[in-house]
């Protein structure tokens, strides 16, 4: 929030009895009484992409009527009815840009709800304006604009927020406790796994040609993406499964699930990355590999180094009905997980199974840890859990840079840059070089420069080209 918009509410108090003729003043909430929020008080905020996800997003930011919202931007006008049925006084536009430099002055904060391929230019504009912002998982769609957004939170002093809502719950901050307490004594490896995915993946380019609907700006949709003709197998929500505007199975549940081991182990840069990965029967010991979409499944190893005085741990990620080994401590008719997923830590003392966002939490064997004596979580617990994730950002905000919430950038980015580099590991899979698929070797990670040091094809995937005039 502008600094001279909060001097002026807190200065405006009518000291004297009597008003100026034609003056206003702004009175602060405190002289009003309890319940009553002044105008000055609340955050202006606006939403770039105003449907999908943004239907959840911004109202709880709102908080019926405890903020503002006070501009709209949707590519497709059709996802954006419902918000501006909800909001009719808030300017309404297609281009972000146009609508940071014209509400510039009316807006306080950012809730970016587009596809990944437009998460890292449209936060990093709304920064370089002094704009906090909140941006829905994954944070970028590659690795390089992950570390831009990170270091410009930092640069620009602004309150940042992830859209990975279980970091706010409870169960995080517990898991993440017993794991840092030892309960399970120290981890060597973590298998994560997702039902993901729910849209088509591994298929090839769609085909046809189709007139783009008069509530599409086709060009402002495909954004920094490569120019193609407009197709309706790519939205509004199946974007998620093509490797030019979304991140697959990964980047919608990674962050969500992998967050988890991510905060409990401390991890950091992973030092290499291997994958498999599923493929399509075209006939007799014939298969495809589509490149335009990301594969129906894989599965990726992930190293990381030791840190601390943790040892080296190494995690396995799984998606598209695949699933790790059921753990011997499991009796044969107990459920491993929960439908949509789960996490598994092992340790030298025992296991910790656990589903979406770390929770109902079992320790492994049960007799063992029956009667265990768990410590209480460590880490602050957010008003209403993960249903807080979005006030606790707007709460932030009204602070100022350097509050603290449970996915700011400097958190988030070094996440996604490990759950980006599964996708590295898998565009890099089917590169060949004369008989060889060097990228389905181990790739080697050098974490502080973001280079592959044994593969120098793979890195284009850490950094793409931008169509246009687009640029971070």
């Amino acid at each position: 929030m502008p600094s001279n918009k909060r001097t002026t509410s807190r200065r405006s108090f009518i000291k004297n009895t009597s008003l100026v003729a034609g003056s206003f003043f702004i009175v602060p909430r405190h002289v009003l009484g309890r319940g009553f929020t002044a105008p000055s008080d609340k955050l202006n905020i606006a939403g770039i992409g105003a449907g999908g996800k943004a239907e959840v997003n911004l109202p709880y930011a709102y908080n019926n009527g405890a903020e503002n919202i006070v501009a709209l931007c949707d590519v497709d006008d059709r996802m954006a009815v419902n918000a501006r049925k909800r909001w009719p006084n808030a300017p309404y536009y297609r281009d972000y840009r146009e609508m940071l430099d014209k509400e510039q002055k009316n807006i306080d904060a950012v809730i970016i709800t587009s596809p990944d391929h437009m998460h890292a230019v449209q936060a990093l504009a709304a920064m370089q304006l002094g704009k906090h912002v909140y941006v829905e998982k994954p944070l970028t769609h590659d690795i390089y604009e992950a570390r831009i957004l990170t270091q410009a939170a930092q640069q620009y002093k602004v309150v940042t927020q992830m859209g990975n809502q279980g970091s706010s719950g409870n169960d995080t901050r517990m898991v993440e406790t017993w794991i840092q307490a030892g309960v399970i004594g120290p981890v060597h490896t973590v298998h994560v796994w997702t039902n993901r995915p729910v849209w088509p993946q591994g298929i090839p380019t769609p085909a046809g040609k189709f007139d783009v609907p008069k509530e599409v700006d086709w060009d402002l949709w495909l954004g920094t993406a490569p120019q193609r003709d407009f197709n309706p197998a790519y939205l509004p929500a199946t974007w998620r499964g093509w490797v030019d505007f979304g991140s697959g199975s990964l980047g919608d549940m990674g962050c969500h699930f992998i967050d988890v081991p991510f905060r409990a182990l401390k991890l950091g840069y992973p030092v290499s990355v291997e994958c498999s990965v599923g493929s399509v029967y075209t006939g007799f010991f014939k298969e495809m590999f589509y490149t335009d979409s990301y594969p129906p499944s894989s599965k990726i190893h992930i190293q990381f180094p030791a840190r601390e005085k943790m040892p080296p741990v190494e995690l396995i990620w799984y998606d598209g009905g695949i699933k790790p080994e059921r753990p011997a401590e499991l009796l044969p008719d107990e459920p491993f997980a929960e439908w949509d997923g789960g996490i598994l830590f092992e340790g030298k003392k025992g296991k910790l199974v656990a589903g979406l966002f770390g929770r109902n939490p079992r320790l492994l064997p049960t007799k063992k840890f029956k009667d265990a004596k768990l410590p209480a979580s460590k880490f602050p617990f957010v008003e209403k859990g993960s249903e807080g994730h979005q006030q606790q950002w707007v709460q932030a905000c009204k602070k100022g840079f350097g509050t603290y919430t449970s996915s700011s950038f400097d958190a988030a980015g070094p996440l996604t840059e490990t759950v980006l580099m599964g996708n590295l590991a898998i565009r890099s899979y089917n590169i060949k070089e004369g008989n060889n698929f060097p990228g389905r070797k181990k790739l080697l990670w050098d974490g502080a420069n973001m280079r592959i040091t044994n593969f120098e094809a793979a890195n284009a995937f850490v950094k793409r080209e931008y169509r246009g005039s687009y640029k971070l």
